[in-house]
């Protein structure tokens, strides 16, 4: 093998979550959906089962034995105090919010970037799209 082929890693298709409603059936569609929204990169809404439901950033989450000892973390939307939920609280949830990772890449970027070097630009800077 050769050592360029070792620097090359096969990238994965980025599944598109953005609006889909996970209703959790059962403890493992409860798992794969928490685990699903740790990696989503947008908000995203908890359906507790008191009725109440908390939004925001999911940036954390503990896999224990039991849904009890498991737990989810977040910062709410329009709140500064992170929020922590034990699995055995929720209901379900929906990604509410834009996922800034869908469609972006470094091939994405770097076409751009050699366009504007073709057309001649200068001082080229490529800014990120805002989130609003």
């Amino acid at each position: 093998m050769k050592i360029d082929e070792l620097e090359i890693v096969p990238g994965f298709e980025h599944e598109n979550l953005q609006g889909k409603v996970w209703e959790t059936a059962n403890e493992a569609e409860l798992r794969d959906g928490l685990e699903k929204a740790f990696d989503y990169r947008g908000d995203v809404s908890i359906r507790l089962k008191n009725g109440e439901t908390v939004e925001g950033y999911i940036f954390d989450r503990r896999a224990g034995s039991t849904l009890a000892d498991s737990c989810v973390r977040l910062f709410p939307k329009n709140d500064p105090d992170k929020v922590t939920i034990p699995y055995s609280e929720i209901a379900g949830l929906a990604f509410t919010g834009r996922d800034t990772a869908a469609g972006k890449s470094w091939e994405a970027w770097l076409k751009k970037y050699w366009e504007k070097k073709g057309a001649g630009e200068k001082n080229i800077e490529l800014r990120p799209e805002s989130l609003d």
